[in-house]
């Protein structure tokens, strides 16, 4: 992504600004601060007008934990009609990315107010140093958006010691985000030049031990895999109701996770099921052959220890790549496609590569194909929008693992530094094909669905849904809401992971 700049006094349209919405909270004191001139995915370029920074907020406010179900939702985009008609695009710019600032910054704070408490025996009140923290953060973001190095080392060293990896919630996530301003920085060409410099990618730290134990401990501890799982499985049930041949498509075998969990309750419940079971299939499609195939085998003979026949199969492609040829579909076989936090990363600036695969699913015809994705928007074209985003998702995140395990639990430190800190470096600090954790709103998904070809099929299994979040013994604070036929995962008002099914 290249980056230019334009310098211009705003204090006019400042003082215009806050006389027409006095709503929306500004920093009196704060010097005018740098945005940048950010080229768009395509190439054409969107102003951003020097603005003043955004500043504070209240903090008496919560997750709605009010326990009625409901989900919040947040305008993403800051829309535009909510805004006076202006003559200039960059205008209206400047005034999206400063409310999206003010949404983050207010959700934030909040997660600190909820973390006061005595330690000993002395009150400490953390909501003046949350605040602080997350101006920092922003303040920092703009400034390594904008080049300006010196200024971004500064906070970097400042937020280095105030976002502590044991602190508080806030002050957890808050670290992860100084990791990825850390590497964007020093990813970024210095002020005066044009261009990004692209990260090299290790393919094996993918693969890496505390990476794959930091994906075990998600599954186990934190109920947004599971969830996506409960619902492709009873989905998939129902389609397979009567038939004698069966075959899924899986992609990615749920990030490789060991065992093939999914796949062993779908197996169970199939044998279990009155007369004879039916031949199953399951073909998986990723690059991770070799785990794969210690899957395929495991599922192999636990699926004969059911009396039920399985074949499993691997396709050595990323999904970009899939060719219709590679899927093999017999006559008379019912074929559904498994996806499960995979198409994100199909998804990219032309988004020529989703709409190719999308259409090669097409071809095969699944009866059912089921699409659970983190319910967010993180593949927005400016950095600054996708920064504020992540730090309003991932700070719902980090407060539920606050109400889940101790302050120094291992397992909490590995699942925060080695999953979400990952996801949250690479929407931070990473462009072009680097950037793959591009998470969308589930409208998002349903608008791309439905220009591929793909009819919605509600699921209604909202009660058994809330039952199976009861049975799990999940934390308090996770709900399940139906919204337009999807099913939606959230941490009080927050919406983390949404499940969708299609058909052709």
């Amino acid at each position: 992504m290249a980056y230019s700049f334009l310098l211009r006094d705003s204090c006019n349209e400042r003082k215009n600004y806050v006389a027409s919405y006095p709503s929306l909270p500004i920093l009196e004191s704060a010097k005018s601060s740098w945005f940048p001139i950010l080229s768009d995915e395509t190439g054409d370029f969107k102003r951003l007008k020097r603005t003043a920074s955004v500043g504070t907020f209240p903090t008496d406010n919560s997750y709605d934990d009010s326990g009625n179900g409901s989900i919040v939702r947040t305008n993403s985009t800051g829309s535009l009609n909510s805004f006076p008609r202006l003559h200039f695009r960059d205008h209206i710019w400047t005034y999206s990315q400063r409310y999206l600032a003010a949404e983050a910054l207010e959700e934030a704070t909040t997660v600190i107010g909820s973390e006061d408490r005595e330690i000993e025996g002395v009150e400490v009140d953390r909501k003046g140093d949350g605040t602080k923290l997350v101006q920092q953060l922003i303040s920092c973001a703009e400034a390594v958006a904008c080049r300006d190095k010196s200024h971004a080392s500064v906070l970097l060293s400042e937020l280095r010691s105030n976002a502590l990896v044991f602190g508080s919630s806030f002050q957890r996530v808050a670290s992860c985000f100084v990791q990825g301003l850390a590497d964007r920085q020093a990813l970024v060409q210095p002020l005066g030049t044009v261009g990004y410099v692209a990260p090299k990618m290790n393919v094996m730290d993918i693969a890496s031990i505390k990476k794959e134990e930091a994906l075990r401990l998600v599954y186990e501890i934190c109920p947004h895999i599971q969830f996506g799982h409960f619902v492709a499985n009873s989905s998939i049930l129902e389609a397979f109701e009567g038939e004698s041949l069966v075959h899924v498509m899986d992609l990615g075998m749920t990030l490789g996770l060991p065992h093939g969990h999914q796949w062993r309750g779908l197996i169970q419940s199939l044998a279990k099921r009155l007369g004879p079971p039916p031949r199953l299939r399951i073909t998986a499609v990723g690059l991770c052959i070799d785990r794969f195939r210690v899957i395929g085998d495991e599922l192999e003979n636990y699926a004969q220890s059911l009396g039920l026949y399985l074949e499993f199969s691997m396709v050595e492609s990323n999904l970009e790549h899939l060719k219709p040829k590679d899927i093999k579909v017999l006559s008379g076989e019912v074929l559904v496609v498994n996806s499960i936090l995979q198409l994100h990363c199909v998804v990219k600036e032309s988004r020529g590569a989703l709409n190719s695969f999308l259409q090669i699913i097409h071809e095969l015809s699944p009866k059912v194909l089921v699409l659970v994705e983190q319910d967010s928007s993180h593949n927005g074209p400016f950095f600054l929008g996708r920064f504020m985003e992540a730090l309003h998702y991932y700070s719902a995140i980090f407060d539920s693992l606050d109400a889940m395990l101790p302050k120094y639990d291992t397992k909490r430190a590995k699942i925060e530094q080695f999953y979400f800190a990952e996801e949250i470096k690479n929407i931070v600090s990473c462009e072009g094909q680097a950037r793959v954790e591009r998470h969308e709103r589930v409208d998002q998904w349903r608008r791309r669905m439905s220009r591929a070809g793909f009819q919605p099929a509600p699921l209604k299994m909202l009660a058994q849904a809330k039952k199976w979040l009861n049975n799990i013994n999940a934390c308090e604070g996770y709900t399940i809401v139906e919204e337009k036929g999807c099913l939606v995962l959230g941490w009080k008002s927050k919406p983390i992971v949404a499940a969708s099914c299609w058909k052709c």
